[in-house]
């Protein structure tokens, strides 16, 4: 594969996209991607990559005119099919964008925000913003925390995050552009995704799996196996209880593994899955009738176990695995495509450390959304550029297996993307200085902005 060419035709594809001001933008995601020193976003215009006034940034951003779809789009040619694995792997789920003081913002509510100090409530007050995104295979010697991001939204005020991921999930497998449209799909989330209206939602599509953490305090059910004979009448749907904190209402499990495990950091444990095969869970009658005896899926339990077969953490791990194709799934696929979700995690710290992602003030939320778009729109032309970089680790990075071996790093990409830009030129016009604005009228009085309340979302529907 000619990489040098990817990356030249991927950066034609973004430059003839942007619709507006294309060649202010293109110089802006060129900054992004060779950030080195900027703190805020108006730090920027002082790249070397960036050659317009600090004002055209901001001009730039708020004509930016993003198409639907348009990130999963430029990244479907550069996506890596499956080779080890016989299914495609996505992730979903929600970062915040913290505003406290951005009393003119519109539909500011209380997001979650992670505290160093204990019994401080983690919350604040911003926005969420969800985030779907390819995980590709990894190498399992040197693994590097790369996503592929396919769709960035915002989480609007009336809406919950499972509802903004369930339409960006959708969104991706309608699509048949993408590479992995009508092949083997498994689809990874956390606890507040386990709920019959996300769950449900995605079951039209057959070539999906859904693999989603359930909380250790849930009541699920076996399938009813008694006869109409036996109840006197129709035979319910929903068997014996079965409860997760509770193993005197377990039944054998149908299936069982161990396997090895070594960490990152050379400690080995043990890996003792168990599952249950055609569960049950309760369906809901709000807002709209869900049944969900019609969606059996599968229950996973996972514990990892240390040198001395003592469990390593307080909880063991409870997935639910549902799908028409769930089977197809080995139980050692199961626990490395949920494991994999943690790149998610690295992402948002990449986003926000060295992308400025939740940098961006401004009182306007449709200029807040196109940043956010544009950051991950730069992060995918780092994950296009990571086969051209120069890997040039620092002096205390250097003994790092993945450095050793010549694995890019975001980072690494980032710190070598300005001797890209000099070797591949830009398609970015230079600007041409067209003297001084005569600006405001003099004695021109602006009036204030609309103050807006924190909005406080209704209680969440019972899952």
């Amino acid at each position: 594969m000619d990489n040098t060419h990817d990356l030249t035709q991927f950066r034609q594809q973004v430059y003839q996209n942007f619709n507006k001001r294309a060649d202010t933008l293109m110089e802006l995601l060129d900054a992004l991607c060779s950030n080195h020193n900027a703190r805020h976003v108006v730090e920027l215009s002082l790249t070397a990559a960036f050659r317009r006034h600090y004002t055209a940034l901001f001009q730039a951003i708020g004509e930016y005119r993003p198409q639907a779809g348009e990130l999963a789009h430029l990244a479907a040619a550069h996506l890596p099919a499956p080779k080890k694995r016989a299914f495609w792997l996505i992730g979903v789920d929600v970062t915040s964008q913290p505003r406290e003081y951005a009393f003119t913002l519109e539909e500011r509510t209380f997001v979650y925000k992670p505290g160093v100090l204990k019994g401080n409530k983690p919350v604040t007050i911003g926005h969420q913003y969800s985030t779907a995104a390819l995980l590709a295979e990894k190498d399992a010697d040197t693994p590097v925390p790369w996503v592929v991001p396919l769709s960035c939204e915002r989480v609007p005020a009336e809406e919950r995050k499972f509802e903004v991921g369930k339409e960006q999930i959708d969104a991706l497998l309608s699509d048949p552009q993408m590479p992995f449209h009508g092949q083997l799909v498994v689809e990874v989330a956390d606890s507040d995704y386990a709920r019959p209206d996300y769950l449900a939602a995605h079951r039209k599509h057959p070539n999906l799996v859904t693999i989603v953490r359930s909380r250790s305090n849930r009541v699920v059910y076996r399938q009813n196996e008694r006869s109409a004979a036996e109840t006197g009448g129709a035979p319910g749907h929903y068997g014996t209880a079965f409860r997760l904190r509770d193993d005197a209402t377990w039944h054998t499990p149908d299936d069982a593994l161990e396997f090895p495990f070594v960490s990152r950091r050379g400690k080995r444990y043990t890996v003792h899955i168990q599952t249950w095969h055609n569960m049950l869970m309760r369906g809901k009658n709000k807002p709209h009738r869900l049944r969900m005896h019609q969606y059996p899926f599968t229950l996973v339990r996972i514990v990892l176990l240390d040198e001395n077969g003592q469990p390593a953490f307080k909880r063991p791990l409870w997935l639910l695995v549902f799908g028409e194709r769930r089977h197809k799934l080995s139980l050692q696929d199961v626990y490395e495509a949920y494991i994999q979700r943690s790149d998610l995690e690295h992402f948002f710290r990449f986003g926000k450390q060295k992308l400025l992602l939740d940098k961006f003030q401004t009182p306007e939320t449709v200029h807040e959304e196109h940043w956010w778009l544009l950051a991950h729109l730069a992060y995918l032309q780092l994950w296009v550029a990571r086969h051209s970089a120069a890997t040039t680790p620092r002096p205390w990075e250097k003994y790092l297996p993945h450095y050793k071996q010549g694995k890019a790093t975001p980072s690494s990409v980032q710190r070598d993307f300005e001797r890209l830009l000099r070797t591949f030129g830009t398609p970015a016009r230079p600007p041409k200085p067209r003297g001084k604005s005569p600006g405001r009228a003099k004695g021109t009085r602006l009036p204030p902005r609309k103050r807006h309340k924190v909005l406080k979302k209704s209680a969440s529907p019972a899952s």
